[in-house]
């Protein structure tokens, strides 16, 4: 899989950090991907939650990550996607439901 730019993706680190995030951009001469707004999967007394993954960061900033630092990732599960849209946009999405008539 390649980093699509806008695609949302989960990010396993070497260091076992997770992190949803969107690309802004594709990998680079020196090995960087261009990601905005990461957050990070923490624990939270509700089940998992997603937090800042810079706390003194401006989250919208353009952040360059090291592949050499990425263990594995994917497209981020829709259902995560949408509480990902919703935590960094404050846009909520309704869930999708059939209407039978």
């Amino acid at each position: 899989m390649k980093f699509v730019t806008g695609s949302v993706v989960t990010i396993k680190l070497n260091s076992g950090e997770e992190l949803i995030t969107k690309i802004a951009g594709e990998k680079d001469m020196d090995g960087f991907i261009k990601i905005t707004e990461p957050v990070s999967i923490a624990p939270s007394p509700k089940g998992m939650g997603l937090v800042p993954s810079m706390f003194t960061a401006d989250i919208k900033a353009e952040v360059r990550l090291n592949t050499n630092s990425i263990s594995m990732y994917a497209l981020t599960e829709d259902s995560v996607k949408m509480k990902y849209i919703e935590a960094t946009t404050g846009i909520t999405i309704p869930e999708k439901k059939l209407i039978l008539g």
